[in-house]
């Protein structure tokens, strides 16, 4: 079962993720957030395993440009902030199975790959 990496080719965090499997060799099937946005029930599979915070990238240009970082936001809001725009979501996102990997984390990379 290929690891499955969501994020953008122009993101260097996504980057460092297709390069982390490409030198172990794994098959990745790579998804570009900016080509094909990611879908609701998927997001979701990813916000059920951890909190919709989690999934958000507080270092990013819209987080600062909507003004997210002076209201307080449930986790739901915050999930359909990311449904709608999805320049929010941390990358990258990597699946596989049932194990899940947020932002850049060789440790949870390694993990993942582990549980293959």
């Amino acid at each position: 079962m290929p690891v499955q990496v969501f994020g953008r080719k122009d993101s260097r965090d996504t980057q460092k993720a297709l390069r982390f499997f490409k030198e172990r060799r794994v098959p990745v099937n790579f998804v570009d957030l900016a080509v094909k946005p990611i879908a609701p029930t998927e997001l979701r599979r990813f916000a059920s395993r951890t909190t919709s915070r989690d999934l958000l990238d507080e270092n990013a240009r819209a987080f600062h440009e909507d003004g997210l970082a002076y209201m307080r936001l449930g986790d739901d809001e915050i999930f359909d902030r990311l449904l709608a725009d999805q320049r929010l979501i941390r990358l990258p996102l990597v699946r596989m199975g049932n194990g899940i990997a947020i932002g850049v984390d060789e440790k949870a990379w390694k993990e993942v790959l582990a549980a293959r």
